[in-house]
């Protein structure tokens, strides 16, 4: 139904946070809505929570959720409501819906989410709380996440989450952290246990929980940390990896930031892609090489240093460079003999976008001091000495040079 005067479509679309605790724990105006829609779309849960209210039809979202959207789209301008755990637009499927229904035409009545609940049962701060979700994610994605000292609250993806979580801690030599298991907060069910990850023991877990966790790091544990320029080691290689003090200077010419793309081309062991990722949360990155083991490898690393949703690709640039979504930023680590390559990334980034190429042969030197003075940007060369033994002593011994050119598309 349009606005007389303005002409727009009123609301009609209502978005409803359901608890555990079901209607009792509904204000008037969400049961009103409920009632009145023509159309309840949720998951089988939250219908039967809803039950006594619902009047009109009922659909339980397909899989994928997606394919629901044209029967509930084709409702527009008639009442529709969906149910949703909690808070709809935090890990829930309100920001999905937004994507295709304008907020003018939603009303949302969020309930408190299982993570306030979480945090109100334990007596924390939730802006203190790292907050990871493990539904539909590898459990790898937990890894940035786990600072010592830090309070880490986990969304589960089913009752056998908490098992895969503490055996996974236990492994990584976080094994002491306590971990809290939360089930069906704010309903009748509701549960608290709480263990130590590597003394893990708990059965009967139910599928609606969420871990609460206390980080426990001792000395010598590969705590991931939030500065470019993990050790070197901390990867798997083939001696093609851009070492630890050029990276972190890679890093810093790249500048990362939320939401940007980065292309490294000629990956080896996918260092920077993966450093690229783990400064922010919200940062994308394919990379590629031409040859398959080191794809493969640069995946292994992604996947056990917690950024698994690193895109790696096998392919040769500049032709493997067609029609990869446009990046922010371009990292070549290898394959720029000449300008060619070069001149082909230059030319994919937009205004703004920053390209670093660093190079150890004379010809990918020459090609670089040509760039410089056509593009500008910064140029320098770095140079890495080592101790090395010398006879029953050590001496210092240099590493090849590297040129390294960064520049920003004006």
């Amino acid at each position: 139904m349009k606005d007389p005067q303005s002409g727009r479509v009123a609301p009609w679309l209502s978005i409803i946070g359901v608890g555990e605790d079901g209607v009792e724990g509904l204000g008037d105006a969400a049961r009103e809505l409920i009632s009145a829609a023509e159309l309840v779309v949720a998951g089988r849960r939250h219908l039967e929570l809803a039950a006594p209210l619902i009047r009109g039809e009922t659909r339980v979202w397909a899989s994928p959720l997606a394919a629901t959207l044209p029967e509930l789209l084709a409702r527009r301008g008639r009442p529709v409501a969906v149910l949703a755990s909690g808070d709809p637009f935090h890990f829930g499927v309100g920001a999905t819906l937004a994507r295709h229904v304008a907020p003018a035409e939603m009303r949302v009545l969020p309930q408190p989410s299982s993570l306030s609940l979480a945090a109100a049962r334990l007596g924390v701060a939730l802006q203190d709380c790292a907050v990871v979700s493990l539904c539909g994610r590898p459990l790898a994605t937990l890894r940035p996440a786990l600072q010592p000292g830090a309070r880490v609250l986990v969304l589960s993806a089913d009752g056998e989450t908490p098992r895969a979580v503490c055996a996974a801690l236990a492994d990584w030599g976080l094994g002491a952290s306590r971990v809290t298991v939360l089930e069906a907060l704010g309903g009748p069910r509701e549960r608290r246990r709480t263990c130590a990850a590597e003394t893990y023991d708990l059965a009967d877990v139910d599928p609606l929980n969420l871990l609460a966790i206390e980080v426990a790091a001792g000395p010598g544990v590969r705590v991931l940390p939030h500065a470019p320029g993990l050790p070197d080691d901390w990867f798997e290689h083939d001696g093609q990896i851009t070492k630890r003090e050029v990276r972190a200077l890679t890093l810093s010419s790249l500048r990362p930031m939320a939401g940007e793309l980065l292309w490294d081309i000629g990956c080896g062991s996918g260092s920077v892609a993966i450093e690229w990722l783990l400064a922010h949360p919200g940062t994308r990155a394919i990379a590629l090489d031409a040859d398959v083991e080191r794809a493969t490898r640069a995946g292994r690393n992604a996947e056990r240093l917690g950024v698994p949703h690193l895109e790696v690709r096998v392919g040769r640039a500049p032709e493997a460079l067609a029609g990869l979504p446009a990046p922010a930023a371009i990292f070549i680590g290898g394959g720029a003999r000449d300008r060619i390559l070069i001149d082909a990334c230059w030319a994919a980034l937009p205004r703004g976008g920053r390209l670093v190429v660093n190079a150890v042969a004379l010809e990918t030197q020459q090609a670089l001091v040509s760039v410089w003075q056509d593009h500008g940007g910064e140029l320098c060369r770095l140079s890495l000495e080592r101790p090395g033994p010398l006879g029953g002593l050590h001496a210092l011994r240099p590493a090849l040079p590297i040129i390294h050119w960064a520049g920003v598309k004006a």
